[in-house]
């Protein structure tokens, strides 16, 4: 869905569209928390989603993982676990159709070192209030998490629009 097919005339990458994404994440904040709601009622201690959970993200500094394109895909199974754990195979499907339409901006959000230290320290934080049943709390560290995470890709995405821009201007003919 990023490019424009034209018959017999070739293609063309279509604009970014800010708003779409935005939403996008905006329904992820609903299923991830309606998720995390479901985990309530649920024998979580002996779930062996939240077990894997735990063992990724609640772990010393020294055991984190530090390659980005390592974190980016244990933190997509982390939201995507979230909603798996949750029982319902529709909200887990229609979550993961979600992350694939939107895995190529979230992968921006670790780029940079803080950033994966921060989703090391945010994740650890929702799972224990998880695991401590304090739902209200994991939902609102959940929304945090998720909008911050969109704040920074919006922030990256700009930056990496502009300078691609720049380069492209300081190539033009005549320029």
């Amino acid at each position: 869905g990023y490019l424009q097919v034209y018959f017999r005339s070739g293609w063309q990458v279509k604009a970014f569209d800010f708003q779409y994404f935005e939403e996008l994440y905006d329904v992820r904040i609903v299923l991830e928390s309606a998720a995390v709601a479901r985990l309530e009622h649920m024998d979580i201690e002996a779930h062996p989603v939240i077990a894997e959970l735990k063992r990724t993200w609640l772990v010393t500094e020294a055991e984190r993982v530090q390659e980005g394109a390592r974190v980016s895909a244990l933190d997509e199974r982390f939201h995507c676990a979230l909603v798996e754990a949750a029982g319902n195979t529709e909200m887990a499907r229609m979550h993961f159709e979600i992350t694939e339409k939107i895995r190529i901006i979230r992968r921006l959000d670790f780029t940079q070192a803080p950033r994966i230290d921060a989703t090391y320290a945010e994740h650890g934080q929702i799972l224990s209030a998880i695991l401590q049943r304090r739902t209200e709390q994991a939902q609102q560290l959940l929304k945090n998490h998720i909008d911050v995470s969109k704040q920074e890709v919006r922030k990256i995405t700009l930056h990496r629009l502009h300078t691609a821009r720049q380069r492209n201007a300081s190539q033009a003919p005549g320029a």
